[in-house]
């Protein structure tokens, strides 16, 4: 499936499992990601997103959003979103 370029992690919280992203393209919960890096290799449905510790359905370029990730994720592994 094909893929554009959403953002970056840039932080991961081990102990809540959560990963920053900053985002380059709008991001909505519901979207299905794929996060890619030397070691990372993660496709998941986005379930839930925070902005300033606010849950919201939308993020926006430029904000930083926390995601909840079923695996570790690093600081520079890219972040897709699948297009159908």
């Amino acid at each position: 499936m094909p893929e554009i370029e959403a953002g970056k992690i840039t932080h991961y919280f081990g102990r809540v499992g959560v990963g920053l992203v900053e985002v380059a393209e709008t991001l909505k919960v519901g979207d299905t990601v794929h996060i890619k890096g030397n070691v990372t290799d993660i496709t998941m449905p986005v379930e839930s997103m925070q902005v300033d510790h606010k849950n919201v359905t939308e993020a926006v370029k430029g904000q930083i959003a926390g995601m909840k990730v079923p695996g570790k994720v690093h600081p520079g592994d890219k972040v897709f979103k699948v297009v159908p």
